[in-house]
């Protein structure tokens, strides 16, 4: 059996040391690193996968508690959708890149070789690992505390994604009896081939809102989006 360099990874002491993770075991951090390509090629004792199951587990609870608590003024289904997107594996891939944790995972030598550190599926699933050993190192208060601010910084793209603001925009005016809002274009600018439009929302006759883009659509779009934010909506 080959040995590990381990100047090819960053250690569990130093990712412990630069995302400032509580953790007491640097074993169990160690192990949430360690891909089962690693425990076929080298000396290890067990790989992230039970850890993985347990991760999946700690941020779905979270993840629903977090978007129950950050909008109280969505219904149920919305609620869902919000939480679905949260842990959703892209989008834990993608949490984990703004970590730079593929740059500490323990990779056997093909796996490594192909990407495996840039995979969507291995970095989502070492995300999972994560915070499946945090949770047993120092209990769902410190995860809750390392998560939160993840969460807080995908807010907006995550309700982008779940959204079509035109359609929420619509769906609020109409509940508050105001009728459908009212798209109307107020300039275009450059030639036909890359022009600009800018277009502006009103409702109930007053202006609610503006936004420009590359087609009309687009336009409305940018428009329902600065009124959603201007009504407090976003």
């Amino acid at each position: 059996m080959p040995n590990f360099d381990t100047r090819e990874v960053e250690s569990a002491s130093s990712l412990r040391r630069r995302l400032r993770l509580p953790f007491t075991d640097l074993a169990l951090l160690t192990r949430a690193l360690t891909h089962r390509s690693f425990v076929n090629e080298y000396e290890a004792v067990e790989d992230n996968e039970r850890l993985e199951f347990l991760g999946d587990a700690v941020l779905d609870f979270l993840a629903g508690a977090w978007v129950y608590n950050r909008f109280p003024e969505l219904p149920e289904g919305d609620l869902t959708k919000i939480r679905s997107a949260l842990v959703r594996n892209d989008q834990l891939a993608s949490f984990a890149r703004k970590l730079e944790l593929g740059a500490a995972l323990r990779l056997g030598r093909g796996e490594a070789a192909t990407g495996g550190r840039n995979r969507d599926n291995l970095l989502g699933s070492a995300f999972e690992a994560l915070i499946g050993a945090l949770y047993l190192d120092c209990g769902l208060e410190k995860v809750k505390e390392f998560v939160t601010p993840i969460f807080e910084d995908a807010r907006e793209f995550i309700l982008e994604k779940i959204h079509d603001p035109k359609s929420d925009l619509q769906e609020w005016s109409q509940s508050k009896k105001l009728g459908s809002p009212h798209y109307r274009l107020v300039a275009a600018s450059g030639p036909a081939h890359a022009a600009t439009f800018e277009m502006v929302v009103e409702i109930a006759g007053e202006e609610k809102g503006r936004g420009s883009g590359t087609s009309k659509s687009a336009a409305e779009h940018a428009a329902a989006k600065d009124a959603m934010k201007n009504l407090g909506l976003l």
